[in-house]
């Protein structure tokens, strides 16, 4: 037996959509084995889910998948990102490794200590992240399968000030931020997300966008678009609760679903 909640849930849409709505961050549960290697008091780490959880987001997806024409596919984690970041890469190529945010954090939004640093991480990867990817990598093989490509589109929030630990966030900070990838993202698909949300900057003050390595950089069927949604829009910062601009958003998102799914 462990104390584990579900890890995942994968959420069946339309067998004609390639649409995978993926939302990684938008959890808060952390099992007590995990919480026991975290150093932070309860209020602290109730401060720390405040600003590192991309709070609503499976809401927003929620939304959308029910407003669209054609339902989308869900992938939502339903654990912390503080147990494991399923979009980092778990090897030296994660540049977030500089500022203690890997595939396991040891570091905070603001620099401070997460777990000891003689943390090992490789236990919580095998546990959390793999099962992971390879569900995920499943479903978007499950996607091409039935329809011949896959789309997935990241669901994210990200706070209106810089946290301490963005590597990038010097730059605008707009209402819809959408990350790209330079073999997985196309031109199409940046215009329908344009079209979809409105106000948008690209690759500012996040890139990149989240395809499983089985398929990175090699599968041209498989494409895939980070929306990074500035929090104030449509929650109270930090942690607080959702607004009008929800439904707005998550509008938003249906139309963009419905644009790629054809």
């Amino acid at each position: 037996m462990t104390d584990d909640p579900q890890s995942f849930d994968v959420l069946p849409g339309a067998g004609h959509s390639p649409v995978i709505l993926h939302v990684p961050h938008s959890a808060r549960e952390i099992p007590p084995s995990v919480r026991a290697d975290i150093v932070l008091d309860d209020d602290e780490l109730a401060r720390e889910l405040d600003h590192i959880t991309d709070a609503h987001t499976a809401r927003i997806a929620e939304a959308a998948a029910g407003a669209a024409g054609v339902v989308p596919w869900r992938f939502v984690n339903r654990l912390s990102r503080l147990v494991v970041d399923p979009e980092r890469f778990p090897d030296e190529r994660e540049e977030m490794r500089a500022v203690g945010m890997g595939a396991v954090y040891t570091r905070t939004t603001h620099g401070g200590a997460l777990r000891c640093g003689d943390v090992e991480a490789g236990p919580l990867v095998q546990r959390y992240f793999l099962p992971y990817a390879r569900a995920m990598a499943q479903a978007v093989a499950d996607r091409l399968a039935a329809t011949g490509r896959a789309v997935i589109i990241d669901v994210h929030s990200y706070p209106r000030a810089r946290l301490p630990y963005e590597l990038h966030g010097e730059g605008p900070r707009p209402p819809v931020c959408l990350g790209t990838d330079s073999f997985h993202t196309s031109p199409g698909l940046v215009d329908a997300a344009r079209r979809a949300f409105g106000e948008t900057e690209l690759d500012n003050p996040f890139s990149g966008a989240y395809v499983p390595l089985e398929f990175y950089g090699t599968d041209p069927r498989v494409e895939a678009l980070m929306v990074e949604i500035r929090r104030d829009t449509y929650m109270t910062e930090p942690g607080g609760p959702a607004g009008p601009g929800l439904e707005r958003l998550a509008a938003a998102l249906a139309r963009l679903v419905d644009a790629v799914s054809g």
